[in-house]
């Protein structure tokens, strides 16, 4: 068994929470410190019996990686920081608040020669990695339906800045969408999109109608919307997130010229036989195989700490993919803004 990897967390906030219960429970890395500015935070981290200290320069030299989950526009600088120490560095999504940001930051861990891991940890999940077997089943893609909508609570608007430009579903659930959706169907290259707030009326959009296409020239459509009540989001279907209710059925399908895929459940509809997938044939429908569910945060951790010991990892979310869907969220922002067809920047 490999030497558990001396980790160090930065950010002590209710996600940072998240990877210290993880990095304590894990048998693959061992928690060196948590990294907190804030003296109270500090405090009560410390109550709690964790290694807390204030600033990066800190912590223990033996350190080998980090987590960073500090607020978005602190990522870079924090990720630098890390790079600089000579760690390996597991980002928090969305990689930095810039493109910029993210393209000094790839460069930086390039040069340094060391490992830069984004935080989109849905795909560590093993019913990902099957839909991509079953994707390979289907033939050509030819197209896709997403749809997320969960009707956030009245209270949760009751924070000011909830209510304005920017802190709507298109920036705060769609990004784990869009990697998800690159990583299963490939680099997104044009977006087109309509946003609306009619539901409550905010200045910020409440709902949205993204449509897509892929490099491999798939279509696309994602239905998005934090006003619409409905039992078709990634966490309703899955159970990931312990404060969202389950609510099970499939929130993604996949339609290839050889068959069609349902996700999360991994339902296939495929011919019969050497019977053709033309309408005048009926398909066999294949209920996908249940797997175990897992904390993804968890399995993310374990596997960043494979790549640390060298382990080569297909999985995990580079930093240039990061990059990527911090460009293609851009694009869909600049559509939703202009009502024009936008090409995703490379």
């Amino acid at each position: 068994m490999a030497a558990r990897i001396p980790l160090c967390v930065v950010g002590g906030g209710s996600i940072g929470l998240r990877h210290i219960q993880c990095a304590v429970a894990s048998d693959k890395v061992q928690l060196t410190a948590v990294v907190e500015p804030d003296a109270a935070r500090r405090a009560e981290l410390r109550d709690d019996g964790l290694p807390a200290v204030a600033d990066v320069s800190e912590v223990s030299a033996d350190t080998q990686a980090a987590v960073v989950s500090t607020p978005t526009p602190n990522h870079a600088a924090v990720a630098m920081a890390c790079l600089d120490r000579g760690w390996a560095v597991l980002v928090e999504k969305p990689l930095t608040e810039t493109v910029a940001e993210a393209d000094a930051l790839c460069a930086h861990a390039a040069a340094k020669g060391l490992p830069l891991v984004a935080g989109h940890h849905r795909r560590c999940h093993p019913f990902v990695t099957q839909a991509r077997e079953g994707l390979a089943q289907l033939g050509q893609l030819v197209a896709l339906q997403g749809i997320w909508s969960l009707r956030k609570h009245d209270s949760y608007f009751d924070v000011q800045w909830r209510r304005t430009d920017g802190a709507g579903p298109i920036m705060t659930n769609l990004s784990h969408e869009v990697d998800l959706l690159q990583h299963l169907a490939g680099p997104i290259i044009e977006v087109n999109v309509m946003s609306s707030n009619a539901a409550r009326g905010l200045d910020v959009e409440d709902t949205a109608a993204v449509s897509l296409r892929f490099a491999n020239g798939a279509l696309g459509t994602f239905i998005l919307s934090d006003a619409g009540a409905s039992p078709w989001a990634f966490e309703a279907a899955t159970g990931e997130n312990p404060a969202i209710a389950v609510r099970g059925d499939d929130p993604l399908r996949f339609i290839g010229t050889g068959g069609s895929l349902s996700f999360p459940s991994l339902d296939m509809w495929t011919p019969k036989g050497d019977e053709p997938p033309d309408w005048q044939h009926k398909l066999a429908h294949r209920r996908g195989a249940k797997t175990a569910p897992i904390d993804g945060i968890a399995a993310q951790l374990d596997r960043f700490a494979g790549v640390v010991n060298g382990a080569p990892d297909d999985v995990l979310a580079t930093g240039a993919d990061g990059r990527s869907t911090m460009l293609v969220l851009d694009a869909i922002q600049l559509a939703a803004r202009t009502g024009q067809t936008q090409k995703v920047a490379t």
